[in-house]
């Protein structure tokens, strides 16, 4: 199935790319998680046309699709930026000050938690807990873990490693 109105070739492939992996399932039922995992992976975030192509696929209402793209703080409907930053809130890494790492980041970067800088290349995030406790404070950069980030200046360090 092609995707309704892809304005280009990477578009098209990478709908292509989630048509074979749902055509792979050998269930369907109940695939719905696992196959957003792979749509946002894919595509870096589930706009409404991946969420629509989705459930198509998996013949549930675009209703369903949402309901869960909107319950789970793992997925989004907003792009990324290239290198996604999460600073963890968690006990541990908050009372280490995980706020003021935070305030750092937004700092330096110029954009608030949920947003993405305009060149695309930075996106913002808080998350409650990493499971890295023993580092705290610490944020990640895509899978990378920063531990132990001890204020701006380190923060700087860290930024200037993406540019």
């Amino acid at each position: 199935m092609a995707c309704e109105g892809c304005k280009n070739a990477l578009a098209q492939e990478m709908y292509d790319e989630l048509a074979q992996f749902i055509e792979s399932l050998p269930e369907k039922k109940g695939a719905l998680i696992s196959v957003l995992h792979k749509a946002q992976s894919i595509f870096g975030y589930l706009p409404k046309e991946v969420q629509v192509f989705v459930g198509s696929k998996l013949g549930i209402p675009i209703s369903e699709v949402y309901g869960v793209v909107s319950f789970y703080s793992f997925f989004t409907m907003v792009p990324k930026g290239k290198y996604p930053i999460s600073v963890c809130l968690g006990t541990a890494c908050y009372v280490r000050g995980a706020d003021k790492v935070l305030e750092a980041f937004k700092k330096e970067l110029g954009i608030e938690v949920g947003q993405t800088t305009p060149d695309g290349k930075f996106s913002l995030d808080a998350l409650r807990c990493v499971g890295a406790c023993g580092l705290a404070p610490v944020a990640l950069i895509g899978d990378k873990v920063y531990g132990r980030i001890s204020g701006e200046e380190e923060v700087k360090k860290i930024l200037r490693e993406y540019e």
